[in-house]
C-alpha cells in the first residue's frame, strides 16, 4: 500500500494479497507491523513533556534513572542523546540471531529490564555526543523516562498524548499478545522456498522502540500531525529537524534526513519487523508526503527498495 500527498493531489494504491491461503486482495488501510516508526511517537511524547517543563532535554540519564548505570558510564547521558543516537550506550539482549532462532522463540517474553540490563553492562561504547549509532536501547530507556516522569505505563502515555488526539483509531501497543487485532494483512517469510506464515509473534524485545501496530492511513496522519506540531507542540518541534554535528548522522529526534539531490530534503522513518515494512516521509513544509506499508515473504529486507521504486518518484 503507497499513499502519496501533498500540493499537487493525492494517490493511493495497493496490489497483492490479504493472504495466501484464499487469495482475497489486499486490504488497503489493513493493520500492520509498523516496527521503529513506533519511535516517532515516543519522541513525540518526549517531545511533550519537555514542552510542559517537567524533564530538560539536557537532563541525564543519571538523574532521571539513578543507579541504572553503572560506573562505567563516567559521562552525562542526556535525553537529548538518547533521542538523537549519540547516547554511546550499546544494544541489550534481543531475540535475533539466525532466522530459524528467531522463529523457534517468536512467542517469548523478554522484559524490558533484561534488555536494559545486558546493554548497561557492556559499558559506553563511546562518550555521548561523540559519535550517532542508531539503536533501539535509546527508545527503550526513553520510555523508562516518560513513565518514571508522569508515573504512567508508556503506552498509556503515548495513546492519550499522541494516538487519540491524531485519530489514529486503528493503532494501538500490543503488549504480549501475538496477535493483530481486527483486519490485517498477514505477514511471510520465504524459508527454503516456503511461505513461512509470521503474523504471530510477540514483540516484547522491542517495546517502545518498535512494537506499534498502525495501519497505512494512521501513520500518515502521525506524518501530518508531527509536521504540523498537532503531536509535538513548536516549541520543541526543532529537535525533530536538527541532525546532530557529527560526521555521518542522519539522525534527529525520531526523524531521520534524506538529501535526495537538487535541494529536495526529506524527513522520515521507517520501521521492519518479519513479515512487515512500513515508512512515512515528507518534506519539511508537506508539500510531499508518502507512506508505504509493504507485506510479503521478504517484506523485512525488501520494503526499502519499494519505497525507492514508488516513494521517492513522488518527491520529483
Amino acid at each position: 500500500m503507497v499513499l502519496a500527498g501533498g500540493r499537487d493531489g493525492r494517490f493511493e494504491g495497493s496490489a497483492g494479497v490479504r493472504d495466501i491461503r484464499s487469495g482475497r486482495a489486499a486490504l488497503a488501510d489493513g493493520r500492520i507491523r509498523a516496527g521503529s516508526v513506533t519511535k516517532v511517537v515516543n519522541a513525540s511524547v518526549v517531545l511533550q513533556l519537555a514542552a510542559e517543563n517537567r524533564l530538560s532535554l539536557d537532563s541525564t540519564v543519571q538523574e532521571l534513572l539513578p543507579g541504572l548505570l553503572t560506573d562505567d558510564f563516567t559521562q552525562p547521558v542526556t535525553v537529548r542523546n538518547l533521542l538523537n543516537h549519540t547516547s554511546g550506550i550499546q544494544a541489550g539482549a534481543g531475540l535475533n540471531g539466525p532466522w530459524e532462532e528467531q522463529y523457534a522463540h517468536r512467542f517469548d517474553r523478554l522484559p524490558v529490564a533484561e534488555v536494559v540490563r545486558t546493554a548497561v553492562a557492556k559499558g559506553p561504547a563511546f562518550a555521548p555526543g561523540e559519535q550517532q549509532q542508531y539503536l533501539n536501547i535509546n527508545y527503550t530507556l526513553l520510555a523508562l523516562i516518560v513513565e518514571k516522569v508522569t508515573g504512567q505505563p508508556f503506552e498509556a502515555e503515548a495513546t492519550r498524548r499522541v494516538l487519540r488526539p491524531l485519530r489514529m483509531r486503528a493503532s494501538y501497543f500490543p503488549g504480549d499478545e501475538v496477535g493483530i487485532r481486527g483486519a490485517h494483512n498477514r505477514g511471510y517469510q520465504l524459508v527454503d522456498g516456503v511461505r513461512v506464515d509470521v503474523t504471530r509473534w510477540r514483540m516484547t524485545d522491542r517495546w517502545a522502540a518498535g512494537d506499534l501496530v498502525s495501519s497505512p492511513a494512521d501513520l500518515e496522519r502521525l506524518l501530518v500531525g508531527v509536521f504540523t506540531g498537532k503531536a509535538v507542540p513548536r516549541s520543541q518541534l526543532e529537535e525533530m529537524f536538527t541532525v546532530p554535528d557529527i560526521d555521518g548522522a542522519t539522525m534527529s529526534a525520531g526523524l531521520e534526513r534524506f538529501d535526495l539531490g537538487d535541494g529536495m530534503v526529506v524527513w522520515g522513518k521507517s520501521g521492519a519487523r518479519p513479515g512487515y515494512n512500513a515508512g512515512i516521509a515528507a518534506t519539511r513544509n508537506l508539500s510531499r508526503t508518502v507512506v508505504y506499508a509493504v507485506t510479503g515473504t521478504t517484506a523485512k529486507e525488501s520494503g526499502g527498495p519499494v519505497a525507492a521504486r514508488f516513494g521517492i518518484p513522488a518527491f520529483g
